[in-house]
């Protein structure tokens, strides 16, 4: 199975006027809400710094982009950039998890927010060490909190779960998804925040193979214990095939960082060589036939 590229891509382009994105648009987070969809996503200009642009669409393909960033680092968090957002809703509240950028390395960025616009910030509590690929699941799984991420030791980086009472302070950390050689040989790291299904909870993620190509996986989780590994679909859902994917900043990436479900029917939102924003989409019955 493969999904399916919208054939308008990319649906977002570097925009030449606007100096915070005239370099690179890409690896966005989207929510459906109240019939919209809403777009996150990471911007760089000259001075090559990652802010967080805003768009929104009726329809998915089609989006109207805010001019300014709504959100820009904090000199003292985050002095080199704010990349890769992914978004959920909880409890009404929209969540957003980034890669906080500093001298320091790189760590897991937390902000809320319920326009989009104006957004709270927090610290997270975590150990000092390089940390990405954060993605909250959408709910609380037995009264908890919980957290995908990937910290960064070692050569092989697998995927993480970390667990929460008050989303500051995180626990439980262990790996539960590790790469397994081939396209998904060197690192794997979530993509879109967990999709709650009938079957559990559908994972899209990211592997790279040894050349640094980026491709999408999918996976399932349990629902009641979301660090129990179901099935992974062994081949990629995604990968670099198209110009857009294959020349830009970073060659040969799709790196998905938003999925959502609208009239059964997954929108997957990614970015393509680090360079553009696009979408692909899948039936929900076809993409839940593979577990």
């Amino acid at each position: 199975m493969k999904l399916r590229r919208y054939e308008g891509n990319p649906i977002l382009k570097p925009k030449p006027e606007n100096e915070w994105e005239s370099k690179n648009v890409f690896n966005p987070a989207v929510i459906y809400d109240h019939g919209l969809f809403h777009l996150l996503y990471r911007a760089m200009g000259v001075d090559g710094i990652s802010r967080i642009g805003y768009a929104v669409s009726i329809d998915g393909f089609n989006f109207f982009r805010f001019d300014k960033p709504v959100i820009v680092p904090k000199l003292i968090q985050e002095p080199r950039g704010c990349e890769d957002p992914r978004v959920v809703k909880l409890e009404g509240v929209f969540f957003m998890t980034y890669t906080a950028y500093s001298e320091r390395g790189v760590r897991i960025g937390l902000g809320s927010t319920t326009n989009f616009i104006q957004w709270e910030r927090y610290e997270i509590e975590w150990e000092e060490t390089n940390n990405k690929d954060a993605v909250l699941f959408p709910e609380k799984v037995d009264g908890k909190y919980v957290l995908l991420h990937r910290p960064m030791l070692g050569e092989l980086m697998g995927i993480w779960i970390a667990y929460s009472d008050n989303l500051i302070e995180w626990h439980g950390l262990r790996e539960i998804m590790a790469p397994v050689g081939g396209w998904e040989g060197k690192k794997i790291g979530a993509g879109a925040p967990p999709l709650k299904t009938e079957k559990g909870w559908l994972l899209i993620y990211h592997g790279v193979d040894e050349g640094g190509v980026y491709r999408l996986g999918a996976a399932m989780f349990s629902l009641n214990d979301p660090s129990k590994l179901l099935y992974r679909y062994p081949e990629p859902i995604l990968e670099p095939e198209m110009y857009y994917e294959i020349r830009g900043e970073i060659p040969r990436v799709v790196f998905a960082s938003g999925a959502c479900e609208v009239m059964n029917r997954y929108y997957v939102y990614y970015g393509g060589a680090d360079k553009v924003v696009c979408v692909a989409t899948v039936d929900k019955e076809e993409m839940l036939g593979l577990f």
